[in-house]
């Protein structure tokens, strides 16, 4: 019996202290926060774990710079602190990055001015990261000369930081520490009902996979649904102070345009936030930022056009790009919270800032809003939220985040090295095995140590310039809840966004990956991998 299989008959096997619906990255660090602190808890996602949002960032952790031209001050504030807690407790995952910003001719502030306010930002920020510079044109070409600066009259270097994997990897790692502390977790099953009788929810679920009927009970629900949180409430006719309306982000993925590994950022030709960030061999460009009404969007040719004719227009490239050169794309939703029925008008305006309403009668939690930056405030809120429902945690001092202390990474270094784990890092590839494999494990890369040295061909890599070795797909099979083959390929890597789906496809070690992860069920799960890359590019 896999992962899984063992978690849906737990399901059912107990009253929990919390039941967590979504598995995003809020549901994630409450469940971790939870968990850690002693409750026991169940978590089910109608999908993968961060399967929506939360997979479709720009895989940026920063302090809301933007927010300052709305005088959100106390937020900035706040998001700062919070971007520099995340760099210090995960050191190895979410890292400073400088971000190369060029203001065009005519742009509503002079870029002095502008400047003056990366100042104020660097300030509020502690001090915390590199000083601001300010930038003519010609610096600013001589520092990447893919910008094309022949309307610009200045800019800035700034910092940042961003996650070195993707986002989706980021939230599985809370997921994971939240099973490693007792919470039983399940992807694919959705919540079809829930009841509130004698002091205790009742939920009816469904395994989505198998269809089959789940009862799970809970003394405390919290709806971490993310953009589909409005839609829970509903379903549960629960009121709530707070509701979200929607903004659409589309990214594309093109081979690597710059030679400085460093955001480029630009104000696009409506005037909203452009970005060129770095990914590995690959570039992310984008973003959107279109109202839209439902939280299930999909990319359209004139969110293709609009990213491809801005980076033309702003960048000198020896071709214009085209839809050839786009490998893969990201589109997601932005749940932005909006308190009672305003703010539906003035949505360009609304920060990512996170609400958390409570019905305190039913014990039930609702989540709005949120971003990666603020995700370990939101686990501390909801302990805290929880613990007020009369329901003491065990362990209220328990930390529920950061990497592993120094000198348990210094044990997995000196066992990496005892096998010369680094000599067997590709040629093309741009960091060290045994950093990659830490920032990705942390104290379970001892594991796959393990692995590579009982045989050392576990150390091969089965798909090319995927970077991802067979004892990582071991691994994954064993202790990563990989139900369909996209939940790899696209969440617990990011294989798919920087691979072409032909690339994958024609790969020769695709069927041993999927062997590994799935057995006797290899083929069956490639064929269902196939007819929805199918169906996906049939749409476009």
């Amino acid at each position: 019996m896999n992962l899984r299989d063992t978690n849906l008959t737990q399901l059912s096997a107990q009253t929990y202290d919390v039941l967590v619906v979504g598995a995003g990255i809020n549901g994630a660090v409450s469940a971790a926060a939870l968990s850690k602190k002693g409750l026991s808890v169940a978590v089910i996602d109608k999908g993968d774990f961060a399967g929506e949002t939360s997979s479709h960032s720009s895989n940026l952790a920063w302090g809301g710079i933007k927010y300052l031209e709305s005088h959100e001050y106390l937020l900035v504030n706040k998001l700062c602190k919070s971007r520099n807690h995340l760099m210090q407790s995960y050191p190895s995952t979410v890292q400073e990055i400088r971000f190369l910003t060029t203001l065009q001719k005519g742009f509503r502030f002079p870029a002095l001015f502008v400047y003056l306010g990366t100042l104020l930002y660097w300030i509020m920020g502690r001090f915390f990261t590199r000083f601001p510079e300010f930038l003519s044109s010609a610096a600013i070409e001589a520092r990447e000369p893919v910008i094309d600066t022949s309307n610009a009259q200045g800019g800035f270097e700034y910092s940042d930081a961003f996650l070195h994997d993707n986002d989706a990897r980021f939230v599985f790692n809370f997921i994971r520490g939240a099973m490693d502390n007792g919470a039983v977790v399940t992807n694919y099953v959705s919540a079809q009902d829930a009841q509130f009788i004698d002091n205790i929810w009742h939920v009816a679920a469904k395994d989505e996979i198998s269809g089959e009927p789940i009862a799970i009970k809970a003394k405390s629900v919290i709806n971490a649904c993310g953009p589909f949180a409005d839609a829970f409430n509903a379903e549960l006719e629960n009121k709530t102070e707070h509701h979200h309306v929607f903004s659409k982000g589309v990214h594309l993925i093109v081979n690597k345009l710059t030679k400085v590994d460093k955001v480029l950022a630009f104000f696009a030709s409506d005037g909203r936030l452009f970005f060129v960030i770095p990914m590995g061999q690959k570039t992310c460009i984008g973003t959107t930022d279109d109202k839209v009404d439902s939280p299930n969007p999909v990319v359209t040719d004139a969110d293709r056009h609009f990213i491809l004719d801005n980076v033309n227009a702003l960048l000198n490239l020896d071709q214009p790009l085209t839809m050839a050169d786009v490998i893969s794309e990201r589109c997601g939703v932005r749940p932005l919270a909006v308190k009672g029925n305003s703010g539906s008008s003035d949505w360009v305006q609304l920060s990512r800032k996170h609400a958390v309403d409570v019905n305190t009668p039913k014990r039930l939690v609702s989540i709005f809003g949120g971003k990666l930056t603020d995700c370990i405030n939101v686990g501390n809120e909801i302990a805290d939220t929880i613990a007020a429902f009369d329901m003491p945690l065990p362990k209220p001092h328990a930390k529920w985040y950061g990497e592993s202390s120094d000198a348990h990474k210094q044990t997995f270094l000196d066992r990496a090295a005892l096998i010369n784990l680094d000599a067997l890092t590709p040629v093309y590839s741009s960091e060290l095995l045994s950093t990659r494999l830490w920032r990705r494990y942390d104290i379970n890369a001892l594991q796959i140590i393990d692995e590579i040295q009982r045989d050392p061909q576990q150390a091969e890599q089965l798909m090319h310039n995927a970077e991802y070795i067979r004892a990582e797909l071991h691994y994954a099979a064993r202790r990563e809840m990989i139900t369909k083959l996209d939940d790899f390929l696209r969440r617990r890597s990011k294989i798919s966004m920087v691979l072409r789906s032909s690339e994958i496809l024609s790969s020769p070690g695709l069927l041993e990956a999927c062997e590994i992860l799935f057995g006797e069920q290899a083929e069956a799960k490639l064929a269902e991998y196939q007819a929805m890359i199918a169906q996906r590019e049939s749409s476009k």
